[in-house]
């Protein structure tokens, strides 16, 4: 990413000197300009680290050593242009830095698919295995798998199982590919385009893993830029949401193995997923965002409500 000079970024540049200084001007920056977080981080604080350190080529996690480190005046230009296009353009830092960072885990990041923040992640390292059998999964499907973080998390969590990721977007799967080689999954992780189950007909998996488009038409129309700069088709579920969701809850039992678990991530649709599926028992899988972002149904409990 090459920033092109905006004007106020070269003033920026001749008047601040250290890491502090500028810190302290992007976070003024970002919340002047009113940028919405969410993808990555949640304030402005956090955004400015991430801007500021990944221009200088600085550890991400390690901010306090670079406080009062002096910024080389060749640095402070473009230092200056990136914060401006962030404010300006609002387009997602993710986007600007080509990266993004998952519970731990590096990924290739860049409008071809969302930016890496689903809660599966968290779910997979954390909750989930309250919930398993005796035994790990042995075969995962993550569906809309986009860059493909979630698929690549359950690889590292189940180093036994077999991964399949499928997607219908030919570019989200080449950004996928770069990551599942980025960490070294080839033969573990397999990529598949199509439409949701279309291309596992016949296949059977111990936990399938989804994070869809589920967002209800209303709160599209009320997306900040820095939303609107990814890809639609990832977010947007219909008028309630749940477009996509009703297709999956009808086809997954029929590639659910006996037992299998299908975890869903609904985000803040809990109550339109309740109301577009009353006769379904299941559980929600809680994590540190919310107590009902994440739903957790048995083969068992899908094909029970199918026949209600």
């Amino acid at each position: 990413m090459d920033p092109r000079p905006i004007p106020g970024a070269q003033q920026a540049a001749r008047d601040l000197r250290t890491v502090r200084d500028w810190l302290r001007y992007a976070c003024s920056r970002l919340q002047a300009s009113q940028a919405c977080f969410g993808q990555g981080t949640d304030n402005a604080w956090d955004e400015a680290v991430w801007l500021v350190l990944w221009a200088l080529h600085l550890p991400l996690d390690r901010v306090d050593p670079f406080l009062d480190a002096r910024v080389l005046e060749s640095e402070r230009e473009y230092l200056g242009a990136l914060i401006e296009r962030r404010c300006t353009a609002r387009e997602p830092t993710a986007y600007l830095t080509g990266e993004a960072w998952l519970r731990g885990l590096r990924f290739a990041c860049d409008a071809r698919a969302l930016v890496p923040r689903s809660l599966i992640a968290e779910a997979l390292q954390e909750s989930l295995e309250d919930w398993l059998p005796v035994s790990a999964p042995d075969e995962i499907l993550d569906l809309c798998t986009g860059g493909g973080s979630i698929a690549i998390h359950a690889a590292l969590r189940f180093p036994a199982a077999r991964v399949d990721a499928t997607d219908l977007s030919d570019e989200a799967l080449a950004l996928a590919r770069e990551n599942v080689a980025l960490h070294g999954l080839q033969e573990q992780v397999t990529l598949l385009r199509g439409d949701l189950f279309e291309p596992v007909a016949g296949r059977r998996y111990a936990l399938i893993l989804c994070n869809p488009p589920y967002v209800n038409s209303e709160s599209m129309g009320a997306l900040p830029p820095e939303f609107l700069a990814e890809p639609q088709a990832a977010l947007a579920g219909g008028p309630d949401g749940m477009d996509l969701i009703r297709r999956i809850l009808a086809d997954a039992p029929a590639h659910l193995a006996p037992n299998g678990l299908l975890l869903l991530e609904i985000g803040h649709e809990a109550r339109h997923f309740e109301a577009a599926f009353p006769r379904l028992e299941f559980a929600y899988l809680p994590v540190a965002a919310g107590d009902q972002q994440l739903v957790l149904a048995s083969r068992e409990q899908l094909l029970a409500a199918a026949r209600r």
